[in-house]
């Protein structure tokens, strides 16, 4: 009994916030103690946890769960042979091209709420490296560092105020990080090092319908409040206030969702528009910037320019094109958008089934800057019907 008093007791010592599994930590011991003892256990956990909630005052900071994990090193030498799962959608073996890989992916299920109010839950699968394969997760949010050794996940239902750092081999927590406000995104640094998660007062995706055929609706404005930056080796979380773009401005943004990116070299963070230019700059403090120089797929984070500097990938749009940096066509693609550089002669795409008759019939695909091959990555599938969406991680 003294024994699981201490040990939980010591557990939650780093923690300035009540851990939300507070109840479950001491009931995990369960099959070795007597049934008397787990109830005063949890009784004696759940008075000592109101006591602490109670020295706490509303402006007190909250401090990390943890002192953060040791990052490890990223991998020199990787295979950057071609894999995939051209049978299934989404894939159930790992998929990766070059110096790309599949990291995670979600399916999106809608769920009713009271009223007319409707929501879109994302379910993720995160890869396994043990076996090769995608494992579905609890957790609200993945995201998977460069290396594929080390994950961030939300820990919570839809948002969460805590960020777990997850070993991608051993599948445990290496360290949960505790935030005074609950963020719904969480995206990695490009070395790896750091992590910014995007802070919301309430989930963003969710709306109103209405009508019989429920095709009419209203998108609620953003509730999107701020970010932080979390340094994983410390675990010191920096949190910035950061209202969401109007949706009056131009560029501004109507979306709900207003998570944030990092730039190439991370030194810059950029917030989505819903029109061009796609991207609006900060410091890693909030202070408004000029655009850096690189050039970046539209809304994501990846580079437009191949590795070794020569070729730069065009817009989306069938076909596609790839131009040399004077802006000369160097190889046209049958392919609907492009999507990140795998080496510098093939280039992930997102290419149509058959003979593309349906746009939204799609998958994964390795493109040759000529556009001769094509290698299916992925099978196909109807985005209206099963709508699933893929992150995209270096695996190097």
């Amino acid at each position: 009994m003294s024994r699981l008093l201490r040990d939980t007791l010591e557990e939650w010592a780093s923690e300035a916030r009540v851990p939300h599994d507070l109840a479950d930590r001491a009931l995990r011991r369960r099959a070795w103690l007597p049934i008397g003892a787990t109830v005063l256990a949890v009784g004696l956990a759940v008075a000592v946890a109101v006591f602490a909630f109670g020295l706490r005052g509303d402006n007190t900071t909250v401090r990390p769960a943890t002192d953060g994990v040791s990052v490890p090193v990223r991998p020199t030498v990787t295979s950057t042979d071609v894999r995939g799962d051209e049978e299934n959608a989404p894939p159930r073996k790992l998929v990766a091209a070059g110096n790309v890989a599949l990291s995670a992916y979600y399916v999106t299920k809608t769920e009713k709420l009271e009223g007319n109010w409707v929501r879109d839950r994302r379910v993720w699968s995160l890869y396994d490296p043990r076996d090769d394969t995608y494992e579905q997760t609890p957790w609200a949010w993945v995201d998977v560092a460069p290396g594929l050794q080390l994950a961030a996940v939300v820990g919570g239902d839809l948002i969460g105020k805590q960020v777990g750092i997850l070993d991608m081999n051993t599948r445990q927590v290496k360290a949960w990080i505790g935030l005074e406000h609950a963020v719904g995104s969480v995206v990695w640094s490009p070395d790896g090092t750091k992590v910014l998660a995007t802070a919301y007062s309430e989930y963003p995706e969710r709306w109103q319908v209405f009508g019989k055929d429920a095709r009419t609706m209203t998108m609620p404005k953003s509730t999107r409040i701020g970010y932080y930056v979390i340094d994983v080796a410390t675990g010191k979380a920096d949190y910035h206030a950061r209202e969401p773009l109007d949706d009056n401005a131009s560029p501004g943004n109507i979306g709900a969702r207003q998570d944030l990116g990092w730039s190439l070299d991370g030194s810059m963070l950029w917030e989505p528009t819903d029109t061009m230019p796609d991207k609006l700059w900060l410091d890693l403090d909030g202070e408004r910037r000029e655009a850096p120089a690189d050039r970046y797929v539209d809304y994501t984070g990846w580079s437009k320019v191949s590795p070794n500097g020569k070729l730069v990938l065009g817009p989306n749009g069938l076909p596609t094109r790839i131009t040399d940096q004077s802006g000369a066509v160097v190889g046209e693609q049958k392919v609907l958008q492009l999507l990140a550089w795998a080496d510098n002669d093939n280039v992930v795409a997102l290419g149509c089934a058959r003979k593309c008759g349906n746009e939204f019939d799609n998958g994964l695909v390795l493109v040759s800057v000529d556009g001769s091959r094509v290698t299916r990555l992925t099978g196909s599938h109807d985005r209206n019907n099963d709508p699933w969406n893929w992150v995209l991680t270096p695996r190097n």
